[in-house]
């Protein structure tokens, strides 16, 4: 069985991540989902304990997969994983510019190859950023993130209004 890494910042976790974990695990059979972060300085919405625990709860249906916050470069996060490759989901041309000029240093710094797969089209306009913001209004997010997810943005935003 092949395992891959995909990194992400997952703040918060949504439809197109789990989209991307879905595909890797038919193409690969094990996936390690590494919430990236940087301990020395926090930012985000959530807390890294936060995103690895809404992952893990949204995930947990699926066996082969395990969720755990990561500091450091990814291509030392992927060795200490023990993945044969990273995956990355594409939404647009945009993001393939910059994925794959990350995928080249990757490569050419660590030697691990990444995996390009198209994410579906129901969730190609879909990004945390956009999430966090229509949450911050009150507005409709149920049909972009898990349950657990958006009763955590809910509730962050109710906190902070």
């Amino acid at each position: 069985m092949t395992k891959v890494l995909i990194p992400g910042s997952f703040d918060p976790l949504h439809y197109g991540h789990i989209d991307v974990v879905d595909q890797a695990l038919e193409l690969f059979g094990e996936v390690v989902v590494a919430v990236l972060v940087n301990f020395a300085k926090p930012s985000g919405l959530f807390s890294p304990d936060e995103r690895v625990a809404l992952a893990v709860d949204s995930l947990a249906d699926r066996s082969n997969v395990t969720v755990d916050a990561f500091e450091g470069l990814v291509i030392d996060v992927a060795s200490a994983a023990g993945a044969d490759f990273i995956v990355k989901g594409l939404r647009t041309s945009a993001d393939y510019d910059i994925e794959q000029q990350m995928a080249h240093m990757n490569r050419s710094s660590g030697g691990i190859r990444t995996v390009f797969v198209p994410c579906n089209p129901e969730y190609s306009f879909v990004s945390s950023r956009f999430i966090r913001e229509i949450a911050s209004h009150g507005g409709a997010i149920d049909h972009l993130v898990p349950p657990n997810v958006a009763a955590a943005l809910t509730d962050r935003f109710t906190d902070a209004r």
